[in-house]
Parts: C-alpha cells; sequence; structure tokens
C-alpha cells in the first residue's frame, strides 16, 4: 500500500519472473509497452490529474519490473562469471609485479586509466559509507563494471586465447547484452525481443566462459539463475508450451535425445522420437552406451479403436502409424551389436499421457504431454521436467519427474516385449 492508498494488483494474473517466461517459455500475460508519462492533455487541467494510475498502468508497471528484474539476474551472473575469469587470467600475469589493487590499474593501461581511476574512487567512498557488506568485494575488480572487464578481456586477448577459442562469439554476445544492461541501469522499459536475446546471448556466454556443470549433452538445459530463484515454486516444471511445434522451436530433438545415458518413453507412437530422431543416430546413441525402452500402445488393442473415433481418424489409420513407428525402431534394433539394450514393448490399457524420460550423467528432463479427447499430440500442450541425472540428486517429494518416472515403471512390468 502506498502513501496514496494505491494497492499493487495481486501476483496471480501473470508472473514473468516463472518457467512460463523462461528461454522457450510460453508467452508472457502482459503485452509490451511503456507506461505513459506525457503531461495531461489541454482539456484536462486539474493538479495532480498525471499522477492517476488505473489497473492497466500498473499492469504494465509490474510487467516492467518482472522484465528488468528478470534481466537483472542475467546481467549479474555474467558480470560476476566474467570478473572471475578476468582475476583468474590476468592476476598472475600484473600482481606478482605491481601487487596489491594496483595490478588492474597496471592491466587497465593509459587507454583505461579514466575508467580505472573512476572505480577506485568509487570503492573509497563505499568504504567510507559502509556499502562494502562483504569483505571479498573490496577490491578494484568488484568496481569494475561489464564494460570495462570486456574491455580488460579485448586488450590482453593473447592472455585468454589458450582458455576461449573464438573471441569473436564473445564480443558478439556481449554486444547484444550491452543493450539490455543499457535499458535496465536506466529504468527503461524492456521489451520481450530483447529480454530473450539477452537470456539467448547471456546463456551462450556462460557456456563459452566454461561455467557450466559438465558438456551440453549431459546438461542439455543448463539451470539458469531465474530457475534458481523461483523453481521451487513450480517444482520441477522448467517450461510450459502450448503445443509440441513451440517445443520443438525451443527443444529440437537431438538437444533432447542427444546425449543421453537413458532414454523411457511411453506413448502411442513416441512420434516426437520416431519421426525427429533419425534411425542411424539412435544407433550410435545406443552403441554410446544408452539404455533404451520404448512403450507403444499396441496397435491392435481397442484402446487405439477408441483414440481412433475421438480423433475422427478412419478406421485402422492411427493403428497402422503405430505399426510402421515399431517397424522403425525394430529395424534400429536388429542394426545393433547388442540388442539387448534395445527394448520394444507395447501395452493395451487405455493411453493416458506421452512421456520421454531422458538422463545423462548429470541431469535428466522428462517431456510429457496429456492426451486431450480432440486433439492429436502434435496440438496438446507440453510440460518440461527437470530431473535428476544417474549421478544427480531427485525430489521425490515436490517434483513430478518421479510421478512419470513411477508410471512410466507400473505400466512396463504389465507391457509385452515386441519381437
Amino acid at each position: 500500500m502506498s502513501s496514496g492508498g494505491l494497492e499493487l494488483p495481486p501476483g496471480d494474473g501473470g508472473h514473468e519472473g516463472g518457467p512460463a517466461d523462461a528461454p522457450g517459455g510460453a508467452a508472457g500475460t502482459f503485452a509490451a509497452g511503456a507506461v505513459s508519462l506525457a503531461p495531461p492533455t489541454a482539456g484536462d487541467v486539474r493538479a495532480g490529474a498525471e499522477l492517476d494510475w488505473g489497473a492497466d498502468a500498473w499492469s504494465e508497471v509490474r510487467t516492467r519490473a518482472q522484465r528488468a528484474g528478470r534481466a537483472y539476474i542475467w546481467l549479474n551472473l555474467i558480470e560476476q562469471r566474467l570478473r572471475s575469469v578476468v582475476g583468474a587470467v590476468l592476476r598472475p600475469v600484473y600482481e606478482p609485479v605491481h601487487g596489491g589493487d594496483d595490478w588492474v590499474v597496471a592491466a587497465a593501461g593509459p587507454a583505461g586509466q579514466e575508467w580505472v581511476q573512476r572505480a577506485v574512487a568509487v570503492r573509497e567512498v563505499s568504504r567510507r559509507k559502509g556499502y562494502l557488506l562483504d569483505s571479498a568485494d573490496d577490491n578494484v575488480l568488484s568496481f569494475l563494471t561489464l564494460p570495462q572487464l570486456r574491455e580488460l578481456m579485448v586488450q590482453h586477448w593473447p592472455c585468454f586465447e589458450p582458455y576461449f577459442d573464438d573471441r569473436r562469439e564473445i564480443e558478439l554476445a556481449l554486444d547484444e547484452l550491452e543493450v539490455t544492461r543499457n535499458v535496465v541501469s536506466r529504468n527503461r522499459a524492456l521489451s520481450r525481443p530483447v529480454l530473450e536475446q539477452a537470456e539467448r546471448a547471456s546463456a551462450r556466454l556462460l557456456e563459452v566462459l566454461g561455467a557450466g556443470a559438465g558438456s551440453p549433452a549431459a546438461d542439455r538445459l543448463p539451470i539458469d539463475a531465474v530457475e534458481d530463484l523461483v523453481g521451487d515454486r513450480y517444482a520441477d516444471v522448467i517450461s510450459v508450451h502450448p503445443d509440441r511445434v513451440r517445443l520443438q522451436r525451443m527443444l529440437p530433438a537431438e538437444d533432447l535425445f542427444g546425449g543421453a545415458r537413458r532414454l523411457d518413453a511411453i506413448g502411442i507412437g513416441l512420434n516426437l522420437l520416431v519421426q525427429n530422431f533419425s534411425g542411424r543416430r539412435l544407433v550410435r546413441l545406443t552403441e554410446a552406451g544408452c539404455r533404451v525402452r520404448l512403450l507403444f500402445l499396441n496397435p491392435a488393442s481397442s484402446a487405439v479403436k477408441r483414440r481412433e473415433r475421438e480423433l475422427g481418424l478412419r478406421k485402422g489409420e492411427l493403428s497402422r502409424s503405430v505399426e510402421m513407428n515399431i517397424l522403425h525402431v525394430r529395424r534400429v534394433r536388429a542394426g545393433l551389436k547388442d540388442p539387448s539394450c534395445f527394448d520394444i514393448h507395447v501395452f493395451d490399457e487405455t493411453p493416458r499421457f506421452t512421456a520421454y524420460l531422458v538422463e545423462g550423467e548429470s541431469s535428466g528432463i522428462a517431456v510429457v504431454q496429456s492426451y486431450l479427447r480432440r486433439a492429436r499430440g502434435m496440438e496438446a500442450p507440453v510440460l518440461v521436467l527437470r530431473g535428476g541425472g544417474r549421478g544427480g540428486q531427485k525430489d521425490s517429494e515436490h517434483g513430478l519427474f518421479p510421478t512419470y518416472r513411477e508410471e512410466f515403471e507400473s505400466v512396463w512390468e504389465d507391457s509385452r516385449p515386441v519381437s
């Protein structure tokens, strides 16, 4: 409640900080735009008229704050990571000669003398006023901004070259972030496309700078800073998509299945795997050590006929499609040196959902869809879940991943193998 008696609207209407606004998430509740700060028109001369905000204005303010807050988290993460990288590479070069914090001044050189001296002055003011709450921040490097850290990296690229392959990629990512940094630092409106661009650039930059845990194949959806902050509110759901088309734009089949060490899938025809991941690629994945278990709906069961009627398909159309998919994965299995690690089963129960449970060495991902009466699988909403990999921990109390894992195992026990 403000001094003017205005109350912020409840947050249930749209949380842009939640997974729906994550990379690859669904569109947010509020439209992009800025709150009008124009003076009142000539006909409205009432004192303080421009101070009145209605529900729409408050919604826009919330949208601004949510987007700026999300962008700030990414920018803060990038700045801290880049600060760590610059310190790790340049400190051993300059500190033995110049000592203390003077190594930062020496590294900046004549070209950066102005901004590094400004950082020194800001540090001294922060000391006097008690703004340094953590002794680890009591150094000049902590007061350098993102552009200044970039300048140090560019000036001394031969020192960084042994650790990073592509200087151009790093510079392009930092260029994209500079637009967002400028908008956020001045508290101006941030559009959704610019925010999404900043998130993509941040994720790419963190990967290049080596901040990820494990290889991209083992950690296909790295935990972002926003998920760390708000993830507990949404169990292990990390993104929601209105249909499978939008899912595949943000999470292609290669990114989903590539590098998997364990792949369990259940559904009617498993089209996401069969039609979007080639047989040769599946063979290579299995021979690299992946354990595959596929559960199809029995094409001869009465459940297939009921599903055909629900979707308005011709008699036998769906069953033939499932049979073709089963034949395809049987050919894949026949081409393996060790077919025992590739199991194909069918079940006769009413299909309730389709799920792809993919686990790597250090992380797991599940793609889950419920079957709707009048919608094909391509048109049904999609949940993407974070799960523990073979080396990770699973949250069996709050997560959905273990729930679908348990359901898969239950159906698998009652299913029949395909010869």
